[in-house]
């Protein structure tokens, strides 16, 4: 027989010890699951205590009735809102800082956020402040350009929107669509005062 043949042999013959201690492990076991139940709690306290910090900002507005026809349309992710300039700084109050799939319409009224399984609102285009392509928001980071962000005014604090569309092609036309309009709202608001 050859020591390869031999060794491979003598380690089949071999078997594992058998478990004894099964008090112990269950202990390790329920001890890991704690620790894993009071490491979510603790997320979960995070999050609502940082909604109290933000329970300033007012309600989201809704949309009008007659909102107006349909500029553009844009089915995709919305991946949450952050102070303005702050990618990191997540605004949960108001189920903004809510992952979601999300409807986009633009108006001439401004943009209606449909959102199924989280709270819809309404982005007036006098809170509209600009629109660019950037690659991450709150967590949530993709390839540069991958993010549509629109920034908007909402209680007196700017805020950033991310949104990805399902066809990445359609965040250009968006970008150039609200910045746009941003710079008619801009120049009247400019004549009125």
């Amino acid at each position: 027989m050859t020591p390869l043949i031999a060794i491979a042999a003598e380690a089949a013959e071999q078997k594992s010890a058998e478990v004894t201690d099964w008090a112990g492990r269950l202990g390790w076991v329920a001890g890991l699951l704690l620790f894993v139940a009071f490491v979510y709690w603790l997320m979960r306290q995070g999050w609502k205590w940082r909604g109290s910090l933000q329970s300033d900002l007012p309600g989201l507005p809704t949309a009008p009735p007659a909102p107006g026809e349909a500029t553009l349309t844009l089915s995709g992710r919305y991946h949450g809102s952050t102070t303005a300039g702050q990618w990191l700084d997540r605004i949960v109050a108001h189920g903004l800082g809510t992952r979601s799939r999300v409807e986009l319409t633009l108006t001439d009224a401004g943009i209606e956020v449909v959102r199924p399984g989280a709270n819809d609102f309404f982005v007036p285009a006098a809170a509209l402040r600009g629109a660019r392509l950037d690659k991450g928001i709150a967590g949530k980071v993709l390839p540069e350009g991958g993010l549509l962000i629109i920034t908007w005014e909402h209680g007196g604090k700017q805020l950033d929107s991310g949104f990805r569309s399902d066809r990445a092609a359609e965040h250009t036309a968006w970008v150039e669509a609200l910045n746009s309009m941003n710079a008619v709202s801009t120049t009247t608001e400019g004549i009125a005062r």
